[in-house]
């Protein structure tokens, strides 16, 4: 007891950044297992900042990254978010070192080094503010050739997926009613859990069809609001959003495998699959569109080219500009709407508004002795108003 006291004060002293190692070369199952208190050891290139905000989310301490966070390829965001929550950052330590980290050992950040004890079993380069803000100026030199090869991964994609993007072929089909309806999909970008509640009134008003895009269907069903069609992996949703859900689709590879179908059929919950190689987002829009939604309003989707080329490295760029293009004029950005939807001002409002001046000018009058010289142009003015305002908002 005593030599594990003494162990604990000096573990304290010692400088850095502590915490349990939870190690895997697969991000989207670490994801689902990190917490509070610990570091995240993965191998990703080019983190993006979808993963970062799933990062401090967590709570993590710290993140090791066996690959360079940032290549160089296009100006990539997940470096500069973590680095901007204050959470310590070391990449390009090297594969090796994951096997000399082991899951759910306590590890120690300090100065590009890992450490195990007083033992540094990994190395490599500490990121902060000035280093990130340097290797995003070269990393925006490399977005020409990224275009160029975006550009070919676009006609591949389009040779495989033409029925799917052109016809619509190979949509499930759904119970919930969309055609001729208004509907907003929402996915776990960034703030779309603020840009959900700017919303509220305009669902109140349009009562439109909610879709709930992996973790966007928890954020959804947090807010008190049921979704209506869940799209994504099932592993990544919460149980009571699962079962909160009208329905359930689950995307699969072109060959049919659907990760996460297994956690559903144990949940007892009906679910249809939708082979196609674009990820989870564009499955939503392409579901919505097919089935003849007359508006399709997004929240947390991309909205930049530099959020667009941010996940570059998960090969559905090509999926997301082409499922864009056919939607057209149908798909909205929600912070858009939420800016219309302020900003207007209702036809009743505007009415009880002007009938109080008039009431209180006509009380006003008739208390002076003079009202029934204006009786008449109060009452014609009234007429006039009452026109004017069906005219603007018919």
């Amino acid at each position: 007891m005593k030599l594990t006291g003494l162990l604990s004060r000096t573990n304290a002293t010692l400088p850095g950044v502590t915490g349990v190692a939870r190690v895997d070369r697969r991000t989207g199952e670490l994801l689902r297992r990190i917490g509070p208190g610990d570091v995240a050891v993965l191998d990703q290139v080019d983190l993006d900042r979808r993963t970062a905000e799933a990062l401090i989310a967590a709570e993590v301490v710290g993140v090791v990254d066996a690959a360079p966070s940032i290549s160089g390829r296009f100006p990539n965001l997940g470096p500069e978010v973590l680095i901007e929550a204050g959470i310590p950052l070391i990449d390009g330590i090297g594969a090796q070192a994951l096997r000399e980290i082991k899951d759910g050992t306590k590890i120690r950040l300090h100065e590009g080094a890992v450490y195990v004890g007083d033992r540094e079993v990994a190395r490599g380069t500490e990121q902060n503010a000035e280093s990130v803000a340097d290797q995003m100026i070269e990393a925006k030199a490399g977005m020409s050739a990224q275009l160029e090869a975006f550009s070919a991964n676009t006609i591949e994609f389009l040779r495989r997926e033409r029925t799917l993007i052109l016809d619509g072929v190979g949509v499930p089909e759904v119970f919930v009613s969309i055609r001729d309806r208004q509907v907003l999909v929402v996915a776990g970008g960034s703030s779309h859990a603020e840009e959900l509640r700017r919303l509220r009134k305009y669902i109140r008003e349009y009562r439109p069809v909610l879709i709930g895009v992996d973790t966007g269907a928890d954020t959804l069903h947090a807010a008190g609001l049921k979704p209506d069609i869940i799209v994504g992996d099932p592993d990544g949703i919460g149980t009571e959003t699962l079962k909160a859900g009208s329905e359930v689709v689950v995307p699969a590879h072109p060959d049919g495998h659907a990760p996460g179908l297994e956690r559903i059929q144990d949940l007892g919950i009906g679910a249809v699959t939708f082979p196609a190689s674009g990820n989870a987002e564009d499955l939503a829009l392409l579901l919505a569109e097919a089935h003849g939604a007359s508006l399709v309003v997004t929240v947390g989707f991309q909205a930049t080219l530099r959020e667009f080329m941010d996940r570059g490295h998960s090969g559905s760029n090509p999926s997301t500009f082409l499922t864009r293009l056919k939607l057209g004029g149908k798909l909205v950005d929600g912070n858009a709407v939420a800016v219309l939807h302020r900003s207007r001002v209702s036809l009743g409002v505007m009415v009880l508004l002007v009938f109080a001046a008039v009431i209180a000018m006509a009380a006003a009058l008739a208390v002076s002795g003079v009202g029934h010289v204006y009786v008449d142009v109060i009452v014609e003015t009234w007429n006039n108003v009452l026109t004017w305002g069906k005219g603007l908002f018919a």
